[in-house]
């Protein structure tokens, strides 16, 4: 049970002592050193972790994204881990601008496995944490202050060793204060200085120093001010990386993230789409395309974020979640009317503009950008509007129509939306389509051929047409072609319209070309209909619409 005062056991978490903090007034002006932790932190977070034919694709999928430092795995884990890190160093499958990079706990049997797994790398970054906070000190390992310390100092003075056996590698080094959220400032910092004494870092070599929200324990301003702080106090800045290493435990791990690169942080680790255990990692996709959307290059590649999303899902045995920021299959889709309106209206906006800059009302991003298609922005259900099903009927069948013809036909939608109770596809409201404006075989007035002369003012229509199966010849006279086809009809068939709107338009391009004629007509007693006619000829479209406008009126009667 919930308790009714909850600070009977849980205390707030502590501000840092940071009056003059400089973070709150940046922005991000670069993109950070990306770590994808996929293969290691994202596989020890899966049901079942992945063989080497998942690994292998997942290896070649993040450098394919871009990746440029990938922490391959575990290998003090198992054979399973320790194999795989050997065989895509020995086979030679290590991309020359991508460095690989292990993790090891710091003690000497796990470090120098780590080292043996990356025999013959051409270069490659060591990982060494050891949990450094009062909760882990007391209940787990049950030592003090510089007990803790002096695990650090060793295994930092095994790494450089292990190192120089092996010289013809370019080794790296990360050293992480692991719980370093729920640590004293003071002492992750005499941790990481005492580590820097061993390892020597400078500005040309320096060391990653990460500093892992390991449990997300606050707000994320206060994980800014935590890295704004270490940033101002370590010794020899410009000697070290400083290493973001975000989890999720309070929903806001790419918020700390975004903090703390706006607090000075160089780098940032995670996974895509933010695998990982518990609550999971840090999103890179997600903080990537927030920088994309600020203009801001991240120097990452999603262009094809369905394969992407595929490749992850297959190797992960894991779904991405529809509403997944910038990757879900629903995150670009509205069902509201009142959105799709806004959405219709910003792509019509979009363009006639003078310049490429989006501006899109509730899509922050373009969504072919990223491989997206258009045709999935707006979907149709009970909650949508005339804007939705015009949109659907433009992206599938190239039809803009006119807006009180949208009305028209969207309450037809809405009545089979509400008797249906599902998503209508474009093939439903397609069907729809065709029945309601009668483009099908079911035309009570349907044109079988005609002919127009006379000159401009003058014109003279004969049409076939077919009545309930009987075929008629009918004529008339008008100043146009349209006015003649109405003469026609009121004269041969009793139908009595006058047209109080007409639009058409090209559908396609080139020899493809189509066209479609759009009409709203009166009757003589004040009813309106509307007709629409699709043709490779606009002046037979024309024809059509006219008979449209007929038949929906045949059909009341």
């Amino acid at each position: 049970m919930m308790l009714i005062d909850p600070s009977s056991k849980y205390r707030p978490f502590p501000q840092v002592d940071l009056p003059d903090r400089q973070w709150p007034s940046r922005t991000i002006t670069k993109a950070p050193r990306w770590l994808s932790t996929d293969m290691r932190d994202g596989n020890q977070a899966l049901i079942d972790p992945m063989d080497t034919e998942k690994k292998t694709r997942f290896f070649e999928l993040l450098t394919r994204v871009g990746i440029k430092e990938i922490e391959v795995g575990f290998p003090s884990a198992g054979a399973t881990e320790f194999d795989f890190i050997s065989g895509l160093v020995q086979s030679d499958k290590i991309p020359d601008d991508v460095i690989v990079q292990v993790l090891t706990q710091a003690r000497r049997d796990l470090i120098e496995k780590s080292f043996e797994s990356l025999k013959g790398a051409k270069q490659a970054i060591v990982h060494v944490y050891n949990a450094v906070s009062p909760a882990w000190r007391r209940i787990v390992f049950q030592m003090d202050r510089p007990q803790i310390k002096q695990i650090a100092i060793d295994a930092a003075k095994i790494i450089r060793d292990e190192a120089a056996k092996q010289p013809n590698t370019d080794w790296h080094f990360e050293y992480s204060p692991e719980t370093f959220s729920t640590a004293e400032l003071d002492f992750s910092l005499e941790c990481c200085e005492a580590v820097m004494d061993i390892l020597q870092p400078t500005a040309e070599r320096p060391l990653i120093l990460n500093l892992p929200a390991t449990v997300e324990a606050a707000t994320p301003n206060i994980y800014a001010d935590q890295i704004e702080w270490f940033g101002k106090h370590i010794r020899d800045r410009d000697k070290v990386v400083i290493s973001l290493h975000p989890h999720n435990d309070r929903g806001t791990g790419v918020a700390a993230a975004e903090l703390g690169l706006m607090a000075g942080a160089d780098r940032v680790e995670g996974c895509l789409f933010g695998n990982g255990e518990r609550t999971g990692n840090c999103d890179l996709v997600t903080v990537a395309l927030n920088m994309y959307t600020q203009g801001l290059s991240p120097g990452l590649d999603f262009s094809n974020m369905e394969e992407i999303v595929q490749t992850v899902t297959y190797c992960n045995q894991l779904p991405v979640h529809p509403r997944h920021p910038y990757a879900g299959e629903l995150v670009f889709t509205a069902f509201s009317g009142s959105h799709q309106d806004a959405i219709k209206k910003g792509f019509a906006s979009q363009e006639t503009r003078n310049d490429d800059l989006w501006d899109v009302p509730y899509l922050p991003i373009d969504p072919a950008d990223i491989g997206c298609s258009y045709e999935a922005v707006i979907r149709v259900n009970s909650q949508s509007g005339k804007g939705g099903v015009a949109w659907v009927l433009q992206q599938d069948k190239g039809l803009k129509l006119p807006k009180r013809m949208q009305a028209d036909f969207s309450r037809v939608v809405q009545a089979m939306a509400d008797e249906s109770s599902r998503e209508l596809h474009a093939a439903d409201i397609w069907g729809a389509f065709e029945s309601y404006y009668h483009l099908g075989a079911d035309q009570p007035y349907k044109l079988l051929d005609y002919q127009e002369s006379g000159p401009a003012g003058n014109r003279v229509f004969v049409g076939k047409v077919a009545l309930d199966g009987e075929d008629r010849t009918v004529s008339g006279k008008g100043n146009g072609l349209i006015s003649s086809v109405l003469d026609a009809l009121r004269e041969g068939m009793g139908v009595d319209l006058s047209v109080v709107d007409y639009s058409e338009h090209a559908i396609g391009e080139g020899s493809d070309v189509n066209a479609a004629a759009y009409v709203e007509c009166r009757t003589a007693d004040g009813q309106t209909v509307f007709g629409v006619g699709l043709d490779t000829d606009i002046a037979t479209a024309s024809v059509q619409a006219i008979l449209s406008a007929a038949n929906g009126l045949a059909r009341r009667g």
